[in-house]
């Protein structure tokens, strides 16, 4: 059995239409160039409000990958 070794960065990712979706675009973009991407811990959420309505979020996050060996 290996041993499982993370190392972690943060993401804002940002959205219009949601927190689950500002998250899943910090996820995307990351994508392109971090490998090995395994969890995610939402740290902080935040949004825009205009005209009394929410109108952007902000979600940041802490995204676990492995090293390449």
């Amino acid at each position: 059995m290996s041993d499982h070794i993370y190392k972690k960065i943060e993401l804002t990712g940002s959205s219009e239409l949601s927190t689950d979706d500002a998250i899943k675009n910090a996820i995307a973009r990351a994508s392109k160039s971090v490998r090995n991407m395994r969890w995610f811990e939402v740290v902080e959420t935040r949004g825009h409000i205009e005209n009394n309505a929410v109108m952007h979020w902000q979600v940041t996050i802490k995204v676990g990958f492995t090293l390449d060996e």
